[in-house]
């Protein structure tokens, strides 16, 4: 049947409405745009570890492999290999006192703060070093000004990674430390490539003459750069903890760490960072300049081998950190130690004692690397879950920055052991004394003091 409904009439519309015309209305103003939803602050620190730890790392290697090949052409032709290491030494040595002022200062005033200050004064100092005029210096002044101008930044590298790396563990879930660390330490290695490659490409661009008349201080500058950057990110994203923001400061929080009630935690450590710092001095510095040295590399292929090397080493760090987290760190970490007091031995002596082709060299020195720094993997959860809020920033720095004294100055005690022993021999030996030092270290440290909940898990069980 057809539809038979009347239509009902519909109120008209447009500018009369519904009873009449109505007077025109005023424009509204447009809705303001939401606002954007506040970062993540753990994943804010954890990029800034990540970026902080690399901008320190950049810097630290800068001297060792930037200026490795014009290392004649600024210091002279005289003992330029104990020349070089002076300048790295000189950072070193610097990181220490950086830990110990700047750590404490991080533990009374705030982790982000020292560590937007740290990064915004190492970006100045390394750019002064590009700014140097060297060729209107001697070389005697030349080694005095970047030895000097390396002492700042160690001071103010000390400063950094005290700040931005224990930040990043804070604000991790405890599942998530050992990865975090990992990809925190796996930044050394990253940044030594980096530089390798960015030598690398300089060096095929402008030539060896170009690249000692100007080409070197393009790394320095982009390590400036990248400082820079890394205050930006601080300044904008990154901020203390809720549980360091409620620890009761103490009152001398390096003399609690140093002599103190956490007196024990930190010595015991030590043991272990000068192991790793042994690994460092050698299985970096030492085989680096060795490759020219002793097995006879050109400044290209030194640079390609310790770039192939560290690349791999950067993996290898994450991993471990990683699997620290499933073995327990302890157990790793002494398990590690054991393995590399004969692996690493083994391979530098495979390496450096016989003939071996460019492609086997390149093995061998990746191997020493994974074997060795990769324990450094989970060392930045480590060090940081063994020390209460209000010192973890001294202790963390103590520790990590204290122990590489001794192993820093090799400068000056390895090469009365080379002229008994050889080049080769001392080396190894210490490589091996390195692995039992880590072992016999993680054996003994103490139980950790950090709590099992991350500020972001307290974050999100409150609301």
């Amino acid at each position: 049947m057809p539809d038979v409904r009347p239509v009902l009439p519909t109120e008209p519309t447009g500018p009369t409405g519904p009873t009449g015309p109505t007077e025109p209305t005023e424009p509204t103003e447009p809705a303001a745009p939401p606002a954007p939803p506040a970062a993540d602050p753990a994943r804010a620190a954890v990029r800034g570890g990540v970026l902080g730890n690399y901008v320190d790392q950049f810097d630290i290697f800068l001297p060792v492999l930037a200026l490795a090949p014009v290392a004649a052409e600024l210091y002279g032709t005289r003992a330029v290999v104990t020349y070089a290491g002076l300048v790295f030494v000189a950072t070193l040595v610097g990181r220490p006192l950086g830990a110990a002022l700047l750590g404490s200062l991080a533990d009374r005033v705030g982790r982000a703060a020292v560590a937007r200050a740290s990064m915004l004064g190492l970006g100045v100092t390394t750019l002064l070093i590009a700014a140097l005029p060297v060729a209107a210096m001697s070389h005697e002044a030349v080694l005095l000004a970047v030895v000097a101008l390396r002492f700042v930044s160690g001071v103010l590298i000390g400063g950094g990674y005290t700040s931005a790396v224990p930040l990043a563990i804070e604000w991790s879930a405890p599942r998530r430390r050992g990865f975090v660390s990992g990809l925190v330490m796996a930044m050394s290695p990253t940044a030594n490539a980096t530089i390798a490659a960015l030598v690398l490409v300089l060096l095929g661009v402008l030539g060896t003459d170009g690249y000692a008349a100007w080409g070197w201080r393009v790394p320095f500058v982009v390590g400036a750069v990248l400082a820079f950057a890394a205050v930006v990110h601080f300044r904008r994203h990154v901020r203390d903890t809720p549980e360091r923001a409620a620890a009761a400061p103490a009152a001398r929080p390096l003399t609690t760490v140093l002599v103190g009630a956490e007196r024990h935690r930190l010595w015991r450590l030590m043991v272990l960072m000068t192991g790793l710092w042994l690994f460092t001095n050698m299985g970096v510095a030492v085989v680096t300049s060795q490759l020219g040295v002793v097995a006879e590399l050109d400044g290209a292929a030194v640079t390609r081998t310790m770039l192939v090397a560290t690349a791999v080493s950067a993996v290898a760090m994450v991993a471990s950190g990683h699997a620290s987290t499933r073995a327990g760190r302890r157990r790793f970490l002494a398990g590690f130690g054991v393995a590399a007091a004969v692996l690493a031995p083994a391979t530098y002596l495979a390496a450096f004692t016989g003939p071996a082709s460019p492609a086997a060299l390149v093995l061998l020195v990746t191997v020493l690397q994974v074997v060795t720094v990769s324990a450094y993997g989970p060392i930045g959860a480590y060090l940081a879950e063994r020390f209460p809020p209000a010192v973890r920033s001294s202790g963390y720095g103590t520790a990590y920055s204290l122990s590489i004294v001794l192993p820093a100055l090799y400068p000056f005690w390895l090469p009365p052991l080379q002229a008994s022993f050889g080049d080769v021999a001392p080396v190894a030996a210490l490589l091996a004394v390195g692995g039992v030092l880590v072992a016999v270290g993680a054996a003994t440290s103490p139980q950790e003091a950090m709590t099992d909940a991350s500020p972001q898990e307290a974050i999100t069980d409150a609301a």
